[in-house]
């Protein structure tokens, strides 16, 4: 998720000045049984990207870029902060609930321990940190690159290293199995990696060339074998077989997609996009879906996490100023953020 920061503050901008204009800026708000339920505005200053709910900890980690580089810390059932880990300029955050190992994909990565917030130690790898998994099948932390390698494996019980992985692209968003087999979207070769856990190697490549432009967030029910790879272009999600790639068949979603989480309990998809919608895909059986709703949230809140003990979706968002006047032949510049404006949403029924 390269983009998020300058392209999603000129995406503000501009909706902004749609708007102002009378232009359509988002998918419209459909009927349905999800809204949001709370909205915490926490400020601080700083970039964002990925958010992450640590289920078990109850915790929420949010990674925020800049001068001022850590990862904020709340409360996953009150949203008061805890405190943070300091002096980690990451974009995402994976917890190892078994060791107490919370992993952040900086440079170098940041390991701490989750109950006292503090640094174990730091871990040097190549590439450009980005994306994150912790997958529970061997207990590893899967950093994730745009760039070679593309992907970083680091044992979570001590944080050393056990390989890297070339994905052939850059990967966005990853899920796992938790029996051996991970998948992960290449954003720029519009397809879905498939890796063995055991060996570390890509076993096979779902081509969603034609269907899918740009996979910026996915998706899984593991029980029934279905992926869910949310596509900037056309702007749908794509409904596929784990086993085999073959699609199942494609929905509409939102603008500007760059997270999707599944949630077993209520057999739902949800992909969040910069547009300040949430859309909603009931799944009624492994081949039946439909989008159930279309949740309207906040501009820029592209990101989303999945707490699974409440139901809840939870996102995050911020306020930009409309960027300047581009000057001839130059691309828009960039809104900035307005102060304090950062906020935490919760969705739910």
């Amino acid at each position: 998720m390269r983009r998020p920061c300058v392209a999603l503050a000129v995406a503000m901008g501009m909706a902004s000045l749609m708007m102002a204009s009378g232009g359509v800026a988002q998918q419209a708000a459909t009927a349905g049984p999800y809204k949001v339920l709370k909205t915490a505005k926490v400020g601080g200053d700083g970039g964002f990207d990925y958010v992450y709910a640590d289920d078990a900890g109850r915790r929420l980690y949010i990674p925020r870029t800049g001068p001022t580089a850590r990862i904020t810390v709340f409360d996953l059932d009150t949203l008061e902060p805890l405190g943070a880990v300091a002096n980690a300029n990451a974009r995402g955050a994976a917890v190892d609930p078994k060791s107490g190992h919370g992993f952040g994909s900086s440079k170098p990565v940041v390991m701490w321990d989750t109950k006292t917030l503090a640094t174990i130690k730091t871990i040097d790898v190549d590439g450009g940190p980005d994306g994150i998994l912790f997958d529970p099948f061997n207990g590893r932390v899967y950093v994730f690159s745009h760039r070679a390698p593309n992907a970083t494996v680091i044992n979570a019980a001590d944080g050393s290293i056990v390989g890297t992985i070339d994905l052939g692209g850059a990967p966005e968003q990853a899920v796992t199995d938790g029996n051996g087999h991970i998948y992960v979207d290449i954003e720029d070769k519009d397809n879905i990696a498939v890796v063995d856990a055991k060996t570390m190697t890509v076993t096979a490549h779902y081509d969603l060339a034609g269907k899918c432009g740009g996979p910026g967030g996915l998706a899984f029910d593991v029980k029934n074998h279905v992926l869910f790879a949310a596509c900037h272009e056309p702007q749908v999600m794509v409904i596929l077989s784990s086993v085999n790639g073959k699609i199942i068949t494609s929905l509409p979603i939102g603008n500007g997609v760059d997270g999707a989480v599944f949630n077993p309990d209520t057999m739902e998809a949800f992909s969040s996009q910069r547009d300040g919608t949430l859309t909603v895909i009931k799944e009624n059986s492994p081949t039946s879906f439909v989008v159930e709703q279309t949740v309207e949230t906040k501009q820029s809140a592209k990101t989303l996490t999945l707490d699974e003990k409440t139901g809840h979706i939870l996102l995050i968002a911020a306020e930009f100023t409309p960027p300047p006047a581009p000057a001839p032949g130059e691309r828009p510049g960039r809104g900035a953020m307005v102060p304090d404006s950062f906020a935490i949403l919760v969705v739910g029924k």
